[in-house]
């Protein structure tokens, strides 16, 4: 719909101006450019927001790792690199046969072991095998003929974990400081699991 609109001007006729309602005029934008302050501001915000988004993932999702020391052999050997999905246990609980990065409770470094048995199992050991309540373990992942002995002057060691203790064993059991000396290893020790 279009409107008319009569201006009078001195010494001419009458002007006639056709404007439309439906479309008003279209005005050209005016560019902005950013200050010095503001693009620094802006540099410092992305750089920040990476900085944030590595903490949070390598530290709460996945994080490189490297075995150090011939413990896991020969399912894992020293020198070689691995993830570690540390929000897997955030999503269900550590399981048996799971390989886990855990604080070690003799130094507060960091091990990397096998879980054989957690809450409310007893583990014991005797004749060069592993028995989780009462059922000798099998362990395809060991060396063949590589027996399990107590590091104790004892024949036999029966261990009972706990609310959230877990038992674990390195998978080179005549070279491997695990359960068998520091005992059971409570859940906030558990800090991941490994990815291969």
């Amino acid at each position: 719909m279009s409107s008319q609109v009569s201006n009078q001007m001195p010494g001419t006729g009458a002007e006639t101006i056709m404007t439309n309602d439906l479309f008003p005029p279209v005005t050209k934008p005016t560019t902005h450019t950013p200050s010095f302050l503001q693009q620094l501001y802006q540099c410092f915000s992305v750089a920040a927001l990476a900085m944030a988004s590595y903490f949070v993932i390598s530290h709460f999702v996945l994080q490189s790792v490297t075995v150090v020391g011939v413990s896991m052999v020969p399912t894992l050997q020293d020198s070689q690199h691995y993830l570690l999905n540390r929000w897997m246990y955030l999503i269900r609980t550590p399981q048996r046969n799971d390989i886990v990065v855990i604080r070690d409770p003799i130094d507060n470094g960091y091990s990397v072991k096998r879980i054989i048995g957690g809450p409310g199992d007893a583990i014991t050991l005797k004749a060069g095998h592993v028995y989780v309540n009462g059922r000798k373990l099998d362990e395809p992942y060991l060396a063949p003929g590589m027996p399990t002995f107590p590091y104790s002057a004892v024949t036999e060691q029966v261990i009972q974990c706990g609310k959230n203790q877990y038992f674990v064993l390195g998978d080179n059991r005549k070279n491997s400081t695990d359960s068998r000396t520091y005992g059971q290893v409570p859940r906030a020790r558990v800090l991941g699991l490994i990815i291969r």
